[in-house]
């Protein structure tokens, strides 16, 4: 089970092909946020998919309760609850699963095994975390490698934009300024000046990347950069965002979710942070993959204010457009 947020999914998708790996013929389900649907609709690893509506259909008690039926149909022996919210818990019981394994967040005396919740020390990568669960099973990997599945019927629209935009067969960078807190968005003209120096350094078209939310924040950095760039700001969903990754040559972004999709389809990805504390640092949620850069400096705030922050997000603003350069060419030169 793992209802919050596309990141967070995407790095428990190691916990797939481990129990996938040690009970081959186990049958494996997965209850997820219903708006990522795309992200695991067909993936090799799962036997069933279980759609959480939680602002919707399933935000009640009784939606609560209709969402466990749902799962009691199926009969599972373990539950390994990845976030420990109340509903996941209460869903787990609901639905009659006798072995209840998860972090002492919410409604520990509900779990059978009940592991103490030390995540937000953020010792250990997020992965490691989900993995840890999958110990109490018996069940040892080495293997963190995320994954997602391609929905075949998304990859159209990513191939007629591509053409609409003189990129097919192409390589391109994708910029992505978007990010859920302020405490996460280095500024804007930072993401430009960079752009700016892609196109320059090599003559590699730059397309400016986000959600429906953050449009207006794509947009200004495209009309801060003095080179053209193409906007996919607010364009595509989840699925088509997929492949418009998996076809990018690199992805430099904000720490949030589009990072670890990146990791998942095998592209390139540079991550900045600025906050650090609380498990929020890049030691838990830096993008996981062996073409991957982290770009974050502690400027010593004690304690860590994230998103309360007092003194203008001064460590977003420590990540030089310099440094991020340096990353870029890295990460291009060792892909040949």
């Amino acid at each position: 089970m793992r209802t919050d947020r596309m990141g967070d999914l995407i790095l428990s998708t190691p916990v797939l092909r481990t129990l996938r790996a040690a009970f081959p013929d186990a049958y494996l389900g997965m209850a997820i946020a219903d708006e990522y649907k795309p992200l695991l609709q067909g993936h090799p690893d799962l036997n069933a998919l279980f759609l959480y509506d939680k602002k919707g259909e399933h935000r009640s008690a009784l939606g609560t309760l209709k969402f466990a039926r749902q799962i009691k149909e199926h009969r599972f022996d373990t539950a390994l609850i990845l976030h420990s919210t109340n509903r996941a818990v209460l869903t787990a019981v609901l639905a009659g699963i006798p072995r209840r394994v998860g972090y002492a967040r919410r409604l520990g005396w509900l779990l059978t095994d009940a592991v103490p919740y030390i995540k937000s020390e953020g010792t250990v990568h997020e992965i490691d975390y989900n993995l840890q669960l999958v110990k109490r099973l018996g069940v040892e990997t080495a293997d963190r490698t995320t994954s997602v599945a391609l929905d075949a019927s998304a990859e159209p629209a990513v191939t007629q934009f591509l053409a609409e935009n003189g990129l097919t067969g192409k390589p391109f960078a994708v910029l992505h300024p978007g990010a859920s807190c302020p405490s996460k968005r280095w500024p804007e003209e930072r993401f430009a000046q960079l752009g700016d120096w892609i196109v320059g350094r090599y003559q590699m078209p730059v397309v400016v990347m986000t959600g429906p939310a953050e449009r207006t924040a794509g947009q200004r950095v495209i009309e801060r950069m003095k080179t053209p760039a193409v906007s996919a700001a607010g364009r595509f969903n989840i699925g088509e965002l997929s492949w418009l990754l998996k076809k990018a040559s690199i992805l430099i972004s904000n720490d949030s979710g589009p990072v670890h999709l990146a990791c998942a389809v095998g592209t390139p990805v540079i991550s900045i942070f600025g906050r650090w504390g609380g498990g929020l640092s890049p030691a838990r949620w830096g993008p996981a993959g062996p073409r991957a850069a982290a770009l974050h400096h502690d400027i010593g705030c004690r304690p860590c204010l994230a998103h309360r922050c007092t003194i203008g997000f001064v460590c977003l603003r420590a990540v030089t457009v310099e440094e991020a350069a340096a990353s870029v060419d890295f990460l291009l030169k060792s892909i040949g």
